[in-house]
Protein backbone atom coordinates (compact mmCIF):
# COMPACT_ATOMS: atom_id res chain seq x y z
CA UNK A 1 0.00 0.00 0.00
CA UNK A 2 1.56 3.35 -1.00
CA UNK A 3 2.44 5.77 1.74
CA UNK A 4 0.00 8.65 2.11
CA UNK A 5 1.16 12.16 1.24
CA UNK A 6 2.07 14.33 4.18
CA UNK A 7 -0.50 16.94 5.19
CA UNK A 8 -0.18 20.35 3.61
CA UNK A 9 1.72 22.91 5.67
CA UNK A 10 -0.08 25.78 7.37
CA UNK A 11 1.07 28.67 5.19
CA UNK A 12 -0.51 32.11 5.28
CA UNK A 13 -0.02 32.68 1.55
CA UNK A 14 -2.24 29.70 0.76
CA UNK A 15 -5.13 31.39 2.56
CA UNK A 16 -5.28 34.11 -0.13
CA UNK A 17 -5.00 31.63 -2.99
CA UNK A 18 -7.76 29.38 -1.64
CA UNK A 19 -10.16 32.26 -0.94
CA UNK A 20 -9.60 33.62 -4.44
CA UNK A 21 -10.35 30.21 -5.94
CA UNK A 22 -13.46 29.58 -3.83
CA UNK A 23 -15.08 33.02 -3.48
CA UNK A 24 -13.31 35.42 -5.88
CA UNK A 25 -16.11 38.01 -5.89
CA UNK A 26 -16.71 38.12 -2.14
CA UNK A 27 -15.35 41.18 -0.30
CA UNK A 28 -12.02 40.69 1.45
CA UNK A 29 -11.29 44.22 2.65
CA UNK A 30 -12.78 47.69 2.53
CA UNK A 31 -12.14 51.26 3.50
CA UNK A 32 -14.83 53.84 3.03
CA UNK A 33 -16.58 53.12 -0.25
CA UNK A 34 -13.64 51.15 -1.68
CA UNK A 35 -14.06 47.37 -1.55
CA UNK A 36 -11.46 44.79 -2.61
CA UNK A 37 -12.58 41.25 -3.41
CA UNK A 38 -10.72 38.08 -2.51
CA UNK A 39 -9.88 37.54 -6.15
CA UNK A 40 -8.54 41.08 -6.57
CA UNK A 41 -6.53 40.91 -3.35
CA UNK A 42 -4.87 37.66 -4.39
CA UNK A 43 -4.12 38.98 -7.89
CA UNK A 44 -2.61 42.17 -6.49
CA UNK A 45 -0.57 40.09 -4.04
CA UNK A 46 0.80 38.00 -6.92
CA UNK A 47 1.72 41.09 -8.96
CA UNK A 48 3.45 42.54 -5.90
CA UNK A 49 5.27 39.28 -5.20
CA UNK A 50 6.59 39.00 -8.78
CA UNK A 51 7.76 42.63 -8.63
CA UNK A 52 9.54 42.06 -5.34
CA UNK A 53 11.15 38.84 -6.56
CA UNK A 54 12.43 40.72 -9.63
CA UNK A 55 14.11 43.20 -7.29
CA UNK A 56 15.74 40.34 -5.37
CA UNK A 57 13.44 39.82 -2.37
CA UNK A 58 13.58 36.18 -1.37
CA UNK A 59 12.86 33.53 1.21
CA UNK A 60 13.87 34.59 4.71
CA UNK A 61 14.51 38.24 3.84
CA UNK A 62 13.25 40.71 6.43
CA UNK A 63 11.19 43.50 4.89
CA UNK A 64 10.27 46.56 6.95
CA UNK A 65 7.07 48.29 5.84
CA UNK A 66 6.68 51.99 6.62
CA UNK A 67 3.27 53.05 5.39
CA UNK A 68 -0.08 54.40 6.49
CA UNK A 69 -2.79 51.86 7.37
CA UNK A 70 -4.52 51.55 4.02
CA UNK A 71 -5.73 48.87 1.66
CA UNK A 72 -2.45 49.01 -0.29
CA UNK A 73 -0.59 47.43 2.65
CA UNK A 74 -2.61 44.22 2.38
CA UNK A 75 -1.21 43.00 -0.97
CA UNK A 76 2.31 43.51 0.40
CA UNK A 77 1.43 41.47 3.50
CA UNK A 78 0.10 38.66 1.31
CA UNK A 79 2.94 38.88 -1.22
CA UNK A 80 5.66 38.54 1.39
CA UNK A 81 3.86 35.53 2.88
CA UNK A 82 3.91 33.86 -0.54
CA UNK A 83 7.60 34.67 -1.06
CA UNK A 84 8.56 33.38 2.38
CA UNK A 85 9.91 36.83 3.26
CA UNK A 86 9.24 38.33 6.69
CA UNK A 87 6.86 41.28 7.08
CA UNK A 88 7.87 43.84 9.74
CA UNK A 89 5.54 46.88 9.93
CA UNK A 90 6.55 50.22 11.44
CA UNK A 91 4.27 52.77 13.05
CA UNK A 92 3.40 55.26 10.29
CA UNK A 93 3.58 58.10 12.80
CA UNK A 94 7.28 57.57 13.53
CA UNK A 95 9.72 60.29 12.63
CA UNK A 96 12.89 59.41 10.78
CA UNK A 97 15.06 58.85 13.87
CA UNK A 98 12.45 56.78 15.68
CA UNK A 99 11.86 54.66 12.58
CA UNK A 100 15.60 54.08 12.28
CA UNK A 101 15.91 53.03 15.93
CA UNK A 102 13.07 50.52 15.73
CA UNK A 103 13.79 49.19 12.23
CA UNK A 104 17.41 48.52 13.17
CA UNK A 105 16.19 45.81 15.57
CA UNK A 106 15.04 43.71 12.59
CA UNK A 107 18.30 44.12 10.61
CA UNK A 108 16.21 44.33 7.40
CA UNK A 109 17.46 43.70 3.90
CA UNK A 110 14.60 45.76 2.44
CA UNK A 111 12.41 48.72 3.37
CA UNK A 112 9.09 49.28 1.59
CA UNK A 113 7.57 52.74 1.96
CA UNK A 114 4.49 54.52 0.68
CA UNK A 115 4.71 57.89 -1.05
CA UNK A 116 4.40 59.81 2.21
CA UNK A 117 7.38 58.02 3.75
CA UNK A 118 9.45 57.50 0.60
CA UNK A 119 12.05 60.22 1.19
CA UNK A 120 12.64 59.45 4.86
CA UNK A 121 12.36 55.73 4.09
CA UNK A 122 15.22 55.99 1.62
CA UNK A 123 17.36 57.64 4.28
CA UNK A 124 16.48 54.99 6.85
CA UNK A 125 17.19 52.19 4.38
CA UNK A 126 20.58 53.70 3.50
CA UNK A 127 21.51 54.04 7.17
CA UNK A 128 20.64 50.37 7.71
CA UNK A 129 22.38 49.08 4.61
CA UNK A 130 19.02 48.01 3.21
CA UNK A 131 17.43 48.63 -0.19
CA UNK A 132 14.31 50.77 -0.57
CA UNK A 133 11.27 49.74 -2.64
CA UNK A 134 8.09 51.69 -3.30
CA UNK A 135 4.85 50.22 -1.93
CA UNK A 136 3.19 50.58 -5.32
CA UNK A 137 5.61 48.16 -7.06
CA UNK A 138 3.67 45.75 -9.31
CA UNK A 139 4.56 43.26 -12.04
CA UNK A 140 2.49 42.49 -15.16
CA UNK A 141 2.55 38.86 -14.03
CA UNK A 142 -0.43 37.77 -11.94
CA UNK A 143 -0.05 33.99 -11.91
CA UNK A 144 0.62 32.21 -8.64
CA UNK A 145 4.12 32.43 -7.25
CA UNK A 146 5.76 29.60 -5.33
CA UNK A 147 8.45 29.24 -2.69
CA UNK A 148 9.10 25.48 -2.51
CA UNK A 149 11.54 25.75 0.38
CA UNK A 150 9.05 27.59 2.65
CA UNK A 151 8.09 25.73 5.83
CA UNK A 152 5.20 26.47 8.20
CA UNK A 153 7.66 26.98 11.04
CA UNK A 154 9.51 29.72 9.15
CA UNK A 155 9.05 33.30 10.36
CA UNK A 156 6.06 35.07 8.86
CA UNK A 157 6.08 38.43 10.66
CA UNK A 158 8.06 40.50 13.11
CA UNK A 159 6.01 42.81 15.30
CA UNK A 160 7.88 45.49 17.19
CA UNK A 161 7.15 45.91 20.88
CA UNK A 162 8.87 47.69 23.73
CA UNK A 163 7.18 45.61 26.42
CA UNK A 164 7.88 46.79 29.96
CA UNK A 165 11.54 47.63 29.35
CA UNK A 166 11.13 50.47 26.86
CA UNK A 167 13.76 48.85 24.64
CA UNK A 168 12.42 47.84 21.21
CA UNK A 169 12.15 44.11 20.54
CA UNK A 170 10.84 42.23 17.52
CA UNK A 171 8.40 39.40 18.25
CA UNK A 172 8.82 36.50 15.81
CA UNK A 173 5.63 34.73 14.70
CA UNK A 174 5.71 31.79 12.30
CA UNK A 175 3.24 30.93 9.54
CA UNK A 176 1.98 28.07 11.71
CA UNK A 177 1.45 30.29 14.75
CA UNK A 178 -0.53 32.89 12.82
CA UNK A 179 -2.59 30.24 11.04
CA UNK A 180 -3.53 28.54 14.31
CA UNK A 181 -4.25 31.84 16.08
CA UNK A 182 -6.76 32.85 13.42
CA UNK A 183 -8.37 29.54 12.43
CA UNK A 184 -12.05 29.45 13.42
CA UNK A 185 -12.95 25.87 12.67
CA UNK A 186 -14.74 24.11 9.82
CA UNK A 187 -18.36 24.56 10.89
CA UNK A 188 -18.74 28.33 10.71
CA UNK A 189 -21.74 29.13 8.51
CA UNK A 190 -21.29 32.89 8.03
CA UNK A 191 -18.25 34.88 6.93
CA UNK A 192 -16.91 37.18 9.60
CA UNK A 193 -17.21 40.87 8.66
CA UNK A 194 -14.99 42.62 11.16
CA UNK A 195 -14.35 46.33 11.69
CA UNK A 196 -10.72 47.06 12.61
CA UNK A 197 -9.88 49.79 15.11
CA UNK A 198 -6.16 48.99 15.08
CA UNK A 199 -3.49 50.52 12.84
CA UNK A 200 -1.74 48.01 10.59
CA UNK A 201 1.56 48.06 12.43
CA UNK A 202 -0.14 46.33 15.36
CA UNK A 203 -0.47 42.57 15.71
CA UNK A 204 -4.16 42.81 16.61
CA UNK A 205 -5.03 44.42 13.28
CA UNK A 206 -3.60 41.53 11.31
CA UNK A 207 -5.08 38.96 13.72
CA UNK A 208 -8.52 40.45 13.05
CA UNK A 209 -7.77 40.35 9.32
CA UNK A 210 -6.59 36.75 9.28
CA UNK A 211 -9.49 35.66 11.49
CA UNK A 212 -11.96 37.18 9.03
CA UNK A 213 -10.16 35.76 5.99
CA UNK A 214 -10.15 32.29 7.57
CA UNK A 215 -13.96 32.46 7.23
CA UNK A 216 -13.75 33.94 3.69
CA UNK A 217 -14.91 37.17 5.26
CA UNK A 218 -13.95 40.84 5.26
CA UNK A 219 -11.85 43.31 7.20
CA UNK A 220 -13.22 46.86 7.24
CA UNK A 221 -10.51 49.47 7.78
CA UNK A 222 -11.19 53.00 8.99
CA UNK A 223 -9.30 56.25 8.49
CA UNK A 224 -9.17 56.83 12.23
CA UNK A 225 -10.55 54.94 15.22
CA UNK A 226 -13.20 57.47 16.18
CA UNK A 227 -16.57 56.25 17.39
CA UNK A 228 -18.26 57.75 14.34
CA UNK A 229 -15.86 56.10 11.86
CA UNK A 230 -16.19 52.68 13.49
CA UNK A 231 -19.97 52.86 13.67
CA UNK A 232 -20.25 54.16 10.11
CA UNK A 233 -18.12 51.24 8.87
CA UNK A 234 -20.29 48.83 10.86
CA UNK A 235 -23.42 50.18 9.21
CA UNK A 236 -21.94 50.46 5.71
CA UNK A 237 -20.46 46.94 5.63
CA UNK A 238 -23.16 45.26 7.74
CA UNK A 239 -20.38 44.09 10.04
CA UNK A 240 -21.10 41.25 12.43
CA UNK A 241 -18.05 41.75 14.66
CA UNK A 242 -16.64 44.85 16.30
CA UNK A 243 -13.69 44.69 18.67
CA UNK A 244 -12.84 47.70 20.81
CA UNK A 245 -10.58 48.36 23.74
CA UNK A 246 -12.50 49.77 26.73
CA UNK A 247 -11.66 53.40 25.98
CA UNK A 248 -13.04 53.01 22.43
CA UNK A 249 -16.25 51.40 23.72
CA UNK A 250 -16.79 54.30 26.10
CA UNK A 251 -16.67 56.67 23.12
CA UNK A 252 -19.01 54.48 21.09
CA UNK A 253 -21.55 54.28 23.91
CA UNK A 254 -21.58 58.09 24.08
CA UNK A 255 -22.92 58.26 20.49
CA UNK A 256 -26.70 58.35 20.19
CA UNK A 257 -27.91 54.83 19.22
CA UNK A 258 -30.23 56.08 16.49
CA UNK A 259 -27.39 57.69 14.50
CA UNK A 260 -26.07 54.37 13.13
CA UNK A 261 -27.63 51.01 12.30
CA UNK A 262 -25.69 48.38 14.23
CA UNK A 263 -28.32 45.64 14.06
CA UNK A 264 -25.96 43.42 12.04
CA UNK A 265 -23.54 42.99 14.95
CA UNK A 266 -23.37 39.51 16.45
CA UNK A 267 -20.19 39.96 18.53
CA UNK A 268 -18.97 43.00 20.45
CA UNK A 269 -15.60 42.12 21.90
CA UNK A 270 -13.16 43.80 24.22
CA UNK A 271 -10.06 43.20 26.28
CA UNK A 272 -6.43 44.39 26.53
CA UNK A 273 -6.99 46.31 29.75
CA UNK A 274 -9.27 45.94 32.75
CA UNK A 275 -12.93 45.87 31.67
CA UNK A 276 -15.30 47.34 34.28
CA UNK A 277 -18.52 45.45 34.89
CA UNK A 278 -20.41 48.69 34.22
CA UNK A 279 -19.03 48.77 30.69
CA UNK A 280 -20.01 45.15 30.06
CA UNK A 281 -23.55 45.83 31.28
CA UNK A 282 -23.75 48.85 28.99
CA UNK A 283 -22.58 46.83 25.99
CA UNK A 284 -25.17 44.13 26.59
CA UNK A 285 -27.87 46.77 26.90
CA UNK A 286 -26.80 48.71 23.80
CA UNK A 287 -26.22 45.62 21.61
CA UNK A 288 -28.79 43.06 22.85
CA UNK A 289 -28.50 40.85 19.74
CA UNK A 290 -24.71 40.54 20.03
CA UNK A 291 -22.54 38.36 22.23
CA UNK A 292 -20.20 40.31 24.51
CA UNK A 293 -16.81 38.68 25.02
CA UNK A 294 -13.58 39.59 26.81
CA UNK A 295 -10.16 38.46 25.57
CA UNK A 296 -6.75 38.53 27.20
CA UNK A 297 -3.52 37.98 25.32
CA UNK A 298 -0.46 39.62 23.81
CA UNK A 299 1.64 39.74 20.68
CA UNK A 300 3.76 36.92 22.06
CA UNK A 301 0.96 34.52 23.05
CA UNK A 302 -2.05 35.43 20.91
CA UNK A 303 -5.31 34.72 22.74
CA UNK A 304 -4.52 33.30 26.17
CA UNK A 305 -7.98 33.44 27.73
CA UNK A 306 -11.55 34.27 26.74
CA UNK A 307 -14.56 35.19 28.85
CA UNK A 308 -17.69 33.99 27.06
CA UNK A 309 -20.89 36.01 26.77
CA UNK A 310 -22.65 33.77 29.28
CA UNK A 311 -20.05 34.64 31.94
CA UNK A 312 -19.34 38.34 31.45
CA UNK A 313 -21.82 39.48 34.10
CA UNK A 314 -21.34 36.54 36.45
CA UNK A 315 -17.54 36.78 36.56
CA UNK A 316 -16.79 40.50 36.92
CA UNK A 317 -13.11 41.32 36.63
CA UNK A 318 -12.25 37.95 35.09
CA UNK A 319 -10.66 37.45 31.68
CA UNK A 320 -12.14 33.97 31.43
CA UNK A 321 -10.97 30.44 30.87
CA UNK A 322 -7.89 29.35 28.90
CA UNK A 323 -8.45 29.67 25.16
CA UNK A 324 -8.70 26.38 23.23
CA UNK A 325 -5.30 24.70 23.01
CA UNK A 326 -3.83 26.84 25.80
CA UNK A 327 -2.35 25.67 29.10
CA UNK A 328 -2.06 28.17 31.98
CA UNK A 329 -0.46 28.09 35.38
CA UNK A 330 0.84 30.49 37.98
CA UNK A 331 4.57 30.75 38.55
CA UNK A 332 6.64 32.60 41.10
CA UNK A 333 4.92 35.60 42.69
CA UNK A 334 1.69 34.69 40.91
CA UNK A 335 3.07 35.34 37.41
CA UNK A 336 0.82 33.95 34.70
CA UNK A 337 2.59 31.41 32.46
CA UNK A 338 1.19 30.35 29.09
CA UNK A 339 1.89 27.35 26.86
CA UNK A 340 0.32 26.65 23.45
CA UNK A 341 1.07 25.62 19.87
CA UNK A 342 0.95 29.23 18.69
CA UNK A 343 3.39 31.01 20.96
CA UNK A 344 6.06 33.29 19.59
CA UNK A 345 9.38 31.72 18.70
CA UNK A 346 11.04 34.49 20.67
CA UNK A 347 12.54 37.90 20.02
CA UNK A 348 14.56 38.34 16.86
CA UNK A 349 18.31 38.46 17.42
CA UNK A 350 17.78 38.80 21.19
CA UNK A 351 18.67 35.50 22.86
CA UNK A 352 18.74 36.98 26.36
CA UNK A 353 15.21 38.37 26.13
CA UNK A 354 14.01 35.13 24.54
CA UNK A 355 15.57 32.99 27.28
CA UNK A 356 14.03 35.19 29.97
CA UNK A 357 10.53 34.99 28.47
CA UNK A 358 10.44 31.39 27.19
CA UNK A 359 11.46 28.72 29.66
CA UNK A 360 10.73 25.02 29.22
CA UNK A 361 8.00 25.80 26.70
CA UNK A 362 6.19 28.29 28.95
CA UNK A 363 5.93 31.97 28.12
CA UNK A 364 6.33 34.22 31.16
CA UNK A 365 3.81 37.00 30.62
CA UNK A 366 4.96 39.36 33.36
CA UNK A 367 1.31 39.62 34.43
CA UNK A 368 0.27 38.72 37.95
CA UNK A 369 -2.84 36.56 37.89
CA UNK A 370 -5.32 34.75 40.08
CA UNK A 371 -7.23 31.58 39.17
CA UNK A 372 -10.46 30.82 41.01
CA UNK A 373 -11.87 27.42 41.93
CA UNK A 374 -13.61 27.10 38.57
CA UNK A 375 -10.48 27.90 36.59
CA UNK A 376 -11.36 31.48 35.65
CA UNK A 377 -8.40 33.84 35.38
CA UNK A 378 -8.14 37.41 36.64
CA UNK A 379 -5.22 39.76 35.96
CA UNK A 380 -4.34 41.77 39.03
CA UNK A 381 -1.26 43.62 37.83
CA UNK A 382 2.14 43.52 36.21
CA UNK A 383 5.00 41.75 37.97
CA UNK A 384 7.25 44.77 37.45
CA UNK A 385 4.43 47.14 38.39
CA UNK A 386 3.68 45.55 41.74
CA UNK A 387 4.15 48.08 44.49
CA UNK A 388 6.20 46.78 47.40
CA UNK A 389 5.49 48.86 50.45
CA UNK A 390 6.68 47.90 53.93
CA UNK A 391 7.20 44.29 52.84
CA UNK A 392 3.72 43.98 51.32
CA UNK A 393 2.92 43.56 47.60
CA UNK A 394 0.15 45.72 46.15
CA UNK A 395 -1.45 45.27 42.71
CA UNK A 396 -2.20 48.68 41.16
CA UNK A 397 -5.32 47.48 39.35
CA UNK A 398 -6.96 46.41 42.60
CA UNK A 399 -6.56 49.89 44.08
CA UNK A 400 -7.59 51.57 40.82
CA UNK A 401 -10.87 49.66 40.74
CA UNK A 402 -11.83 51.08 44.12
CA UNK A 403 -10.68 54.65 43.49
CA UNK A 404 -12.44 54.78 40.11
CA UNK A 405 -15.81 54.68 41.92
CA UNK A 406 -15.23 58.09 43.51
CA UNK A 407 -17.55 60.61 41.83
CA UNK A 408 -14.74 63.15 41.32
CA UNK A 409 -12.49 60.67 39.48
CA UNK A 410 -12.63 60.58 35.67
CA UNK A 411 -9.54 58.37 35.25
CA UNK A 412 -7.02 56.95 37.68
CA UNK A 413 -3.72 55.09 37.60
CA UNK A 414 -1.88 53.81 40.63
CA UNK A 415 1.92 53.64 40.76
CA UNK A 416 4.60 53.16 43.37
CA UNK A 417 6.96 56.02 44.17
CA UNK A 418 10.18 55.70 46.19
CA UNK A 419 9.94 56.36 49.91
CA UNK A 420 12.76 56.30 52.48
CA UNK A 421 10.65 54.66 55.18
CA UNK A 422 8.46 52.24 53.25
CA UNK A 423 10.56 51.51 50.16
CA UNK A 424 7.61 52.52 47.98
CA UNK A 425 4.27 54.12 48.71
CA UNK A 426 1.05 54.07 46.71
CA UNK A 427 0.46 57.17 44.62
CA UNK A 428 -2.90 57.77 42.94
CA UNK A 429 -2.56 59.69 39.68
CA UNK A 430 -6.00 61.12 38.95
CA UNK A 431 -7.65 62.95 36.10
CA UNK A 432 -10.49 64.72 37.95
CA UNK A 433 -13.88 65.26 36.42
CA UNK A 434 -14.64 68.72 35.11
CA UNK A 435 -14.89 71.32 37.88
CA UNK A 436 -14.43 68.66 40.57
CA UNK A 437 -12.08 69.04 43.51
CA UNK A 438 -10.32 66.15 45.16
CA UNK A 439 -8.13 65.62 48.21
CA UNK A 440 -6.08 62.66 49.34
CA UNK A 441 -8.19 62.11 52.43
CA UNK A 442 -11.27 61.55 50.28
CA UNK A 443 -9.55 58.82 48.30
CA UNK A 444 -8.31 57.16 51.46
CA UNK A 445 -11.84 57.18 52.85
CA UNK A 446 -13.05 55.60 49.61
CA UNK A 447 -10.87 52.58 50.48
CA UNK A 448 -12.22 52.11 54.02
CA UNK A 449 -13.68 48.65 54.53
CA UNK A 450 -12.71 47.61 51.01
CA UNK A 451 -8.91 47.57 50.96
CA UNK A 452 -6.36 46.77 53.63
CA UNK A 453 -4.87 49.95 55.14
CA UNK A 454 -1.45 49.38 53.54
CA UNK A 455 -3.07 49.51 50.08
CA UNK A 456 -4.50 52.99 50.53
CA UNK A 457 -2.86 55.79 48.53
CA UNK A 458 -0.45 57.89 50.55
CA UNK A 459 0.08 60.43 47.79
CA UNK A 460 -2.10 62.06 45.17
CA UNK A 461 -1.14 63.58 41.84
CA UNK A 462 -3.68 65.49 39.78
CA UNK A 463 -3.03 65.50 36.02
CA UNK A 464 -4.84 66.57 32.87
CA UNK A 465 -4.40 63.21 31.12
CA UNK A 466 -2.83 59.80 31.66
CA UNK A 467 -0.09 58.73 29.23
CA UNK A 468 -1.29 55.78 27.17
CA UNK A 469 0.08 53.58 24.41
CA UNK A 470 -1.11 54.73 21.00
CA UNK A 471 -2.46 51.43 19.71
CA UNK A 472 -4.09 49.77 22.73
CA UNK A 473 -4.71 52.65 25.12
CA UNK A 474 -2.93 50.98 28.03
CA UNK A 475 -1.75 53.32 30.76
CA UNK A 476 2.03 53.73 30.75
CA UNK A 477 2.59 53.33 34.48
CA UNK A 478 6.36 53.19 34.14
CA UNK A 479 6.34 56.58 32.42
CA UNK A 480 4.10 57.99 35.15
CA UNK A 481 6.42 56.72 37.88
CA UNK A 482 9.40 58.22 36.05
CA UNK A 483 7.67 61.60 35.75
CA UNK A 484 6.70 61.60 39.40
CA UNK A 485 10.25 60.77 40.45
CA UNK A 486 11.70 63.47 38.18
CA UNK A 487 9.28 66.29 39.01
CA UNK A 488 7.70 65.58 42.39
CA UNK A 489 7.20 69.23 43.23
CA UNK A 490 5.18 69.83 40.09
CA UNK A 491 2.91 66.80 40.11
CA UNK A 492 2.59 65.44 43.61
CA UNK A 493 0.55 66.54 46.57
CA UNK A 494 1.84 64.80 49.67
CA UNK A 495 -0.63 63.69 52.31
Amino acid sequence: MPASAPPGPLLIGDLFRRNAAAVPAWPAASRGDTVVSHGALNESANRTAWALRARGVGHGDRVVCWAASGLDVLPLFAALAKLGAVFAPLDARFGRDEALTVARVARPQWLVADAEHAAAGGEVAAALGARAIELSARSPRSDEIECPSLRETDPHVLFFTSGSTGRPKAVVLSHRANFLRSFQGVFRDEPERSVCMFPLFHMAGFTLALSAWQTRGELALVASATAEELLAATERRRANRLYGIPSIWHRILAVAPERFDTSSLRAVDTGTSATPIELLRALKTRFPAAATRVYYGSTEVGSATALADADVLGKPGSVGLPSPGVDLRLGDHGELLVRSAYLTDGYFDDPDATAAALRDGWFHTGDVGEIDGEGYVSIVGRLKELIRSGGESIAPSEVEAVLARHPAVAEVAVVGVPDAQWGEVVCAVVVPRAEATLELAELQKQCDGVLAPFKKPRRLALVDALPRTSATGQVQRALLAQRLASHPSESELDG
